[in-house]
């Protein structure tokens, strides 16, 4: 499956990801802070969907009430809402 999310409330623009049955192969940020996003990306990669939401989705990026981890975790949720994985 693959989810292209625009992310609310951070600098990335675009996040897209690659869901392989429960585990997410790939993510693509577009925009943010490169390195943070690469090593969100990289830490991703591998993790079964419900883990990285559970340890991402409260996440928050200084004063705001969310993060590009969050915004990803939202996105999985999202996706998990309007398919089964």
């Amino acid at each position: 499956m693959e989810i292209h999310y625009k992310p609310h409330g951070v600098c990335s623009k675009m996040i897209d990801v690659e869901v392989e049955g429960d585990v997410i192969k790939s993510v693509k940020f577009t925009g943010g802070c490169n390195g943070n996003t690469q090593g969100v990306a990289a830490l991703a990669e591998g993790m079964k969907v419900q883990e990285y939401i559970k340890r991402c989705k409260d996440i928050k990026c200084g004063f705001k009430k969310t993060s590009c981890p969050a915004q990803l975790a939202e996105a999985l949720q999202e996706a998990l809402s309007s398919a089964s994985m």
